[in-house]
């Protein structure tokens, strides 16, 4: 039976019926009602019809909603975390993480709830001005489309329902055709609370429907803010199609990573292995070029290689598996490609390279020509590229030569070279004795250049999501 989708404050079924594939044992794993144009238009209606409603709803609560909503995805961790793996092959490890996240995203919500600040302005700064006074408070901005894509279907879900109820909006969103059952399952969560706590207008909807048919709603003036985490290309692309709407988008990368002469190399190996592999490398954090200083790059590339070959990959349900399958076949068929093309550029495979199916074998690869898409485009796999320096300034240069800029990681004590990169590296942000594959999601989260326009974690998330209005007195 298909899961029905969330429109209005009903679970609807549709016309269209849509299978979701697992791209591991490629099987069925379930069926989903597809929204088209009626839906979109019922789902925006109802949304704008009850956004005063909720938005009027006291402090206290919006935050019992969310954290109701966060007790809720606690308790169905184990189901949610095997339906991402059904969905999108994601290791089953992984999985549970991402889910324990998103609970965490959700309590961030309940508790900015109450952190929605104002400020009060003296005005009488110049004659004419006596005795005025500003008041400032952020208001919501109304209905807000949120497209979310399918690596981390919940918790990426979780980053844009959560800074929108805590701030009193109403969302719509729009999941990634890959990871349409847990956006519904997040539904049922949400609408779940809200009858529980007697809350009768539903803030959240989720509308399963095509990128083409939403690309002609782009620009609805019911809409007051998209929030796009994916791709640049589709980004940038809505961003263009948009009329009068605030865009907010959080997109690709292909991060660099600097391991200096000081670093710890057992400790660099570790982090640089698993924010490179894990999940198939499919993260647009994913550690993909890497910089080693000459002094310790032999060293570093011998175990490198030796930790590559004892990541375990394949199936995702088993528990200690760290590279899963790619999303489809034809990315794990685009990833192969690219990597044979580096070969042919010069590009030495040391370990990996080989595909079955979906799965492509965790790789490295070293001195691959900087103008090769395992270098200067989004891999987006489980490769990892990587090449001596010996001018700390000159790594810098390496990892800024990028049409993307969302993070960077360094590994080193050295607080010249800290500072140095902090204040040179072109990216969002730079984490130090980590990979670039760091996110903690209470921190602002997003990049420059091609890598977006905005900050993610929640409290970033509600100015964005807000407007300030001001009274003067």
């Amino acid at each position: 039976m298909p899961e029905k989708i969330l429109i209005g404050d009903e679970f609807i079924s549709t016309a269209e019926v849509k299978s979701v594939i697992n791209p591991f044992t490629n099987k069925t794993v379930g069926e989903v009602y597809i929204a088209g144009n009626d839906e979109f238009n019922a789902s925006a209606e109802y949304l704008t019809s009850i956004a005063k409603e909720y938005s009027s709803l006291p402090t206290y609560k919006k935050q019992e909603l969310l954290y109701n909503i966060s007790n809720r995805v606690k308790a169905q961790k184990n189901e949610l975390a095997r339906l991402i793996t059904d969905e999108t092959g994601k290791p089953i490890k992984f999985s549970k993480i991402e889910v324990e996240r998103a609970i965490f995203t959700f309590k961030l919500g309940a508790e900015e709830c109450s952190r929605i600040y104002g400020e009060v302005l003296p005005l009488d700064l110049l004659p004419g001005s006596e005795n005025k006074t500003g008041i400032v408070r952020r208001f919501p901005i109304g209905l807000i489309l949120g497209i979310t894509p399918w690596n981390f279907p919940v918790n990426l879900a979780a980053h844009k329902i959560s800074p929108a109820l805590a701030s009193g909006n109403v969302i719509m969103i729009k999941p990634s055709s890959s990871s349409m059952l847990t956006a519904i399952a997040l539904g049922s969560i949400v609408f779940d609370a809200c009858k529980e706590l007697g809350i009768t207008s539903i803030p959240l909807n989720i509308l399963p429907i095509s990128g083409s048919k939403i690309d002609t709603h782009i620009s609805d003036s019911r809409i007051k803010l998209i929030s796009f985490t994916g791709s640049g290309d589709v980004g940038w692309g809505i961003k263009k199609k948009s009329d009068r709407q605030k865009v907010s988008l959080e997109l690709g990368g292909n991060a660099g990573v600097i391991v200096n002469y000081d670093a710890d190399i057992d400790s660099a190996v570790a982090k640089i292995t698993i924010g490179g592999f894990s999940q198939a490398g499919q993260s647009c954090i994913s550690v993909q070029r890497v910089y080693i200083h000459k002094n310790i790059y032999e060293e570093f590339r011998k175990r490198l290689i030796a930790a590559a070959k004892q990541i375990k990959f394949g199936d995702p349900y088993e528990p200690d598996t760290i590279t899963g399958p790619m999303i489809n076949e034809e990315e794990a068929q685009r990833a192969e490609k690219w990597i044979n093309e580096a070969e042919q550029s010069g590009a030495a495979i040391l370990t990996g390279g080989s595909r079955n199916g979906a799965v492509v074998a965790p790789t490295v690869i070293e001195n691959a020509p900087d103008t090769t898409n395992v270098k200067c485009a989004e891999v987006f796999a489980p490769v990892i590229t990587i090449e001596q320096f010996t001018n700390f300034s000159d790594a810098v240069n390496k990892v800024n030569d990028s049409r993307f800029g969302l993070q960077a990681g360094v590994f080193t004590d050295n607080m010249t070279d800290i500072m140095y990169a902090y204040n040179n590296i072109q990216t969002g942000g730079v984490i130090i004795n980590e990979a670039s594959a760091y996110r903690m999601d209470a921190m602002p989260y997003g990049g420059v250049k091609d890598s977006g326009n905005t900050r993610e974690g929640v409290r970033y998330a509600v100015s964005e999501m807000t407007e300030e209005k001001i009274l003067v007195l």
